[in-house]
């Protein structure tokens, strides 16, 4: 997303400069270009696909480490703008130091409500050391931002039930590019034995947060359907749950595979039929997972199921993009991948919905505008 907004700015005539942290950088820092985009990557500890005490400190260290790797470079280049993205919630005080050197103005944009979700998860008790530390790098890392954009109207609510900001709050959708239709290769399905399924796909986090378990039950509800296979791309804290239980034989027609290159997850999405997301149900937050809009992209039905009071729901359905349902509706969830499985051309005006919802809401031309708007305001 965050690549495709910098293309979006360039577009628009804006010089952009990329800010981000790389594992395996053996010099202090790299300077290179993608797509023309000025990249700027210093050097870091992993903050993926490690223990959790690990990442915390890694991320933690994000913004000292950024400042003194790319010092000489951030003082000779200064910007009007800097836009920052949340999770991490570490970036505050690297943004607050940026604002006083180049008297800049800065946007957040806050996906996820962290450490809020840990908490409604019941990973973090409210009042714990652990939860007022990750509470004071949240508040530098909101004190830092001029306007905060949130990604729906009733997460706004939400925000605003735990949290009193000074700063303006705006609602600034998920957005992705247009693409033109292409035409599959198959290369995937033939790969992975899967011509003449149904293949339910879904990219992205495989963590505590998405409720993995939750597909996986939708995979057994299906398993004696041999014309359905579910194939999961990527990784995180509960690729292993996964794992187990497709080598246990408890998920025999799920196929889990390692993240990939983003020209063959674009390739993958080409391919398969339809899109999956899963929302843990005791998030009292409501996040609008990224991957429905490469979903919506590709032209490709949605199946998913959410926390309680999450608008994803509503403006998926009112669409007629796909099914959505509460997490925990189990039957429910299984009745619509039954629908998607024995309706193909219902598959296919659901998709066609999806990619006109894209065009219609979730547009990167006019995020792009109203985070570029906040240089024009006093």
């Amino acid at each position: 997303m965050m690549h495709e907004l910098a293309l979006e700015m360039m577009a628009a005539g804006h010089q952009v400069t990329i800010i981000t942290p790389q594992v395996d950088l053996s010099a202090h820092y790299k300077m290179d270009h993608l797509d023309g985009v000025t990249v700027c990557r210093f050097r870091s500890g992993p903050i993926k696909n490690v223990g959790r005490v690990k990442r915390a400190i890694n991320e933690t260290l994000l913004s000292w480490r950024a400042w003194r790797q790319l010092k000489p470079y951030l003082i000779e280049n200064p910007h009007d703008l800097i836009v920052y993205y949340s999770p991490s919630i570490f970036w505050g005080v690297l943004v607050m130091r940026l604002k006083k050197l180049w008297g800049a103005k800065s946007y957040l944009v806050l996906r996820d409500f962290f450490p809020q979700w840990v908490i409604d998860s019941g990973m973090l008790k409210p009042w714990s050391p652990i939860t007022l530390y990750f509470r004071l790098f949240e508040w530098l890392n909101h004190k830092a931002a001029d306007v905060v954009g949130i990604q729906s109207p009733a997460n706004i609510a939400v925000f605003e039930s735990f949290h009193r900001l000074s700063q303006p709050l705006q609602v600034l959708y998920n957005w992705a590019p247009e693409l033109p239709s292409a035409a599959s290769s198959g290369q995937y399905r033939q790969a992975l034995g899967l011509d003449g399924k149904v293949v339910f796909f879904y990219g992205g986090n495989i963590g505590a947060a998405q409720d993995m378990m939750n597909i996986v039950r939708l995979a057994r509800a299906l398993e004696n359907d041999e014309r359905v296979h579910f194939l999961l791309v990527g990784n995180g804290d509960e690729a292993a749950l996964v794992r187990q239980a497709i080598e246990g034989g408890q998920a025999g027609n799920m196929t889990l595979l390692p993240p990939v290159s983003q020209q063959d997850y674009e390739e993958m999405l080409s391919e398969f039929d339809v899109g999956l997301f899963s929302l843990h149900r005791e998030h009292s937050a409501h996040n609008f997972p990224g991957k429905l809009l490469g979903y919506m992209a590709h032209n490709k039905p949605i199946l998913g199921s959410v926390n309680p009071g999450n608008d994803v729901q509503a403006v998926i359905e009112a669409a007629d993009a796909g099914f959505v349902c509460l997490n925990g509706s189990d039957e429910l969830l299984s009745r619509y991948a039954q629908k998607l499985i024995n309706d193909a051309d219902l598959r296919l005006a659901m998709g066609e919905s999806a990619g006109r919802l894209l065009g219609q809401t979730f547009s990167v031309r006019s995020a792009a505008k109203k985070i570029i708007d906040i240089c024009d305001k006093s």
